[in-house]
């Protein structure tokens, strides 16, 4: 066996990830707010980079305006001055400017509610010690996580004081915070309505499970009265919270979404715009850019550094501008895909894939994924995530074309909400009236259709 060493000359095509190509994956990736961020803080760091101005419209009669300005300065000098002179307490230089940050205020959270009532209810020391232990013990929900006996353990009261303070915080606000189960949530509600009764604390104490699956019949045949009145008893606890604590749960403040793309429809044809507000246009600095081009301006360690941070801002600018170019491309691919949508509504909502939007950009799946991440069009429709507009489909007997499971189950919502209470349709049902309008599926799709929009199944529907 011959072994000898040999040069070989071979020609690969290799995709290699360099940090510019992940810079610019990154930024495709992420939403208006997260690039707003992003860029904030780039201006911060790479002393190259600079916001555009922008450029104010040209104002008419210049030269009348300057002289009203100049005037207006001198004015306001001679008044400053004149305050300034007079002794009213505070210079003029000191006061505050008033801004709407100032009148900005957050909703107090169920620990600090609570704590606010406990203050105003408690008459003794011992008693505002265990409330705050039981407060302090209270889930998100506003379930009491701790038996009295621990309390007891923990803050040396006892067991009388305990339940005593137990039932002083299941008076505050909001009703039925400091329950150690559902049911006796429920109780505390109905309690301080006044609708407590003797057939109300049966069904909540054994027939929850009965009545969370419409079973009004066998509560009815246990409790020896009609459905009717079962119906009227469970009508009442459906209206109750089961976990009141969640009122003040930070998760339930309004969050505003900024569309990242916004749709007008302009002389009959839909016109796309990318919504740039939120993210500063950049661009390089000309006094850095021009002294680095002079020979000998910085030292060789500066220069590199200067050099380094010019690639970045230079890439920064380009991977920006080709997201926008992008999202700009899926963007009016979708619209244009979608006009019946814009025009009619959801149930005209065709089904789309990555794959049709990505052949017809001419760029890869994974880009249009990219692209459609985390962004929102706004459209005469409404406001929706772009992926939204992405789905499966059935096809459509009637007119031999393709319509959207989102479409579908549109219908099948308009069904239901159409229905008779009293005698509700059925999943089978509403297969048939979907086969006449040309839609053939099956009845556990419909099932998992009618779940996946939490509509109660037949039997919860139905009214006495």
């Amino acid at each position: 066996m011959r072994l000898s060493n040999d040069m070989l000359l071979e020609q690969q095509q290799k995709l290699i990830m360099t940090p510019e190509l992940r810079l610019a994956i990154a930024i495709l990736q992420m939403s208006t707010l997260e690039l707003g961020e992003y860029t904030q803080n780039e201006l911060e760091e790479n002393p190259l980079l600079e916001e555009k101005e922008v450029e104010d419209a040209v104002e008419e009669n210049s030269d009348h305006e300057n002289e009203k300005n100049a005037e207006t300065i001198d004015k306001t000098a001679e008044w400053l001055e004149y305050f300034n002179d007079r002794d009213i307490g505070f210079p003029i230089n000191d006061l505050v400017e008033k801004s709407f940050d100032n009148f900005l205020t957050q909703r107090p959270s169920l620990y600090e509610h609570l704590q606010f009532q406990l203050h105003l209810a408690c008459k003794n020391v011992e008693d505002m010690a265990v409330g705050q232990y039981i407060i302090g013990n209270l889930d998100p929900h506003g379930y009491l996580c701790v038996e009295p006996e621990e309390v007891a353990a923990k803050t040396g009261a006892d067991l009388d004081q305990i339940h005593k303070v137990i039932s002083l915080v299941q008076s505050f606000h909001p009703h039925g915070v400091g329950a150690y189960n559902l049911g006796e949530c429920l109780l505390i509600q109905l309690r301080h309505y006044g609708k407590e009764n003797d057939m109300v604390r049966e069904i909540i104490a054994k027939h929850l499970d009965d009545l969370a699956k419409g079973k009004l019949g066998k509560i009815a045949q246990a409790l020896g009265i009609t459905i009717c009145e079962v119906q009227e008893i469970c009508d009442l606890i459906r209206t109750l919270d089961p976990k009141p604590g969640l009122q003040y749960s930070p998760m339930d403040e309004v969050k505003y979404i900024i569309p990242d793309v916004i749709v007008e429809k302009v002389e009959g044809e839909y016109v796309v715009v990318l919504n740039d507000s939120a993210s500063p246009r950049l661009m390089v600095n000309q006094l850095y850019e021009n002294m680095l081009r002079q020979p000998g301006a910085f030292s060789p360690e500066a220069c590199k550094y200067l050099e380094e941070k010019m690639g970045a801002a230079v890439w920064l600018i380009r991977s920006i501008e080709q997201r926008r170019r992008t999202l700009y491309k899926v963007a009016r691919c979708i619209v244009d895909f979608q006009t019946e949508f814009l025009n009619h509504g959801i149930k005209c909502l065709k089904p789309l894939n990555l794959k049709q939007v990505a052949d017809i950009i001419e760029v890869h799946e994974s880009t249009v994924s990219r692209a459609t991440s985390k962004k929102y069009i706004q459209t005469s429709q409404g406001l929706f995530e772009l992926k939204y507009f992405f789905g499966s489909g059935v096809e459509n007997q009637t007119d031999h074309g393709q319509i959207s499971s989102k479409s579908i189950k549109r219908i099948v919502e308009e069904i239901i909400d159409n229905e008779n209470t009293a005698h509700p349709v059925s999943d089978q049902t509403i297969v048939e009236i979907l086969k006449i309008k040309g839609i053939n599926i099956s009845r556990r799709t419909v099932a998992k259709y009618r779940q996946e929009m939490g509509i109660l199944p037949t039997t919860s529907r139905k009214r006495y």
